[in-house]
């Protein structure tokens, strides 16, 4: 009777223990994480036709107000976005819109507007990158020009010579160009066939002011370049 007993209560003990074994764990339900996109501000056709008519009074467009974008809008735009201190985009944005006081719709009034890219602040212990200090001297000055009356003059003046045979009409030719350099050559002056200050000089014919000017600018700028012992 006892070992009956014993049996019996082993049974029962290996079918609990066999039934908990099959008893699955519950595992807690995983939900994926989506990120939701940002609303993408988009205007209305009747928000673009009230733009195009704010710029038009603005006299930033002339084209046709039909609420249809054109490259002259979004030129017209991207002035607006640029005078007003507005990401120049040149599209009608949540922040262009607000700009014009255009009404938004109760949609579009819930979409975020782009916060501003931040601006980076140097310290004092920022190192910041300098162009290096042109070492190349004064800007070499434009060269010298011989007005028509002065050409006019010096080809009087070659003419008394016996170096031009032209007519003094203060026109350049290649003859005149021939006579300069007789010229030059006659007097010690450098051989170009150029009209520069040093014949006018020899010829005594005046400079103007900024010939002048020219002419100290042109020194100044050779001495530059002379090399220092």
């Amino acid at each position: 009777m006892f070992r009956k007993m014993f049996l019996l209560l082993s049974a029962l003990f290996l079918f609990a223990s066999f039934t908990g074994a099959q008893t699955p764990t519950p595992t807690p339900a995983t939900t994926a994480a989506t990120t939701a996109k940002p609303a993408r501000f988009t205007p209305t056709k009747t928000q673009i036709e009230e733009g195009q008519k704010f710029l038009k009074e603005k006299k930033l467009y002339t084209g046709t107000a039909d609420g249809k974008y054109n490259d002259d809008t979004r030129a017209a735009i991207r002035i607006f976005q640029k005078d007003n201190g507005l990401d120049v985009t040149g599209n009608f944005n949540k922040a262009t819109v607000e700009k014009m006081n255009i009404a938004l719709t109760d949609k579009q009034k819930g979409i975020e507007t782009p916060a501003a890219p931040k601006t980076v602040k140097t310290t004092a212990s920022t190192t910041t990158a300098k162009t290096p200090a042109s070492t190349d001297g004064p800007k070499r000055p434009a060269p010298f020009t011989a007005n028509k009356d002065q050409i006019t003059a010096l080809q009087k003046v070659l003419t008394d010579g016996k170096m031009f045979t032209g007519e003094a009409n203060g026109e350049r030719s290649d003859a005149l160009k021939d006579s300069v350099k007789k010229y030059q050559e006659a007097n010690g002056l450098k051989v170009t066939g150029g009209i520069n200050a040093a014949v006018l000089e020899k010829a005594g014919i005046a400079l103007t002011d900024k010939q002048k000017d020219q002419v100290a600018a042109q020194a100044a700028y050779d001495a530059a370049k002379t090399p220092k012992n």
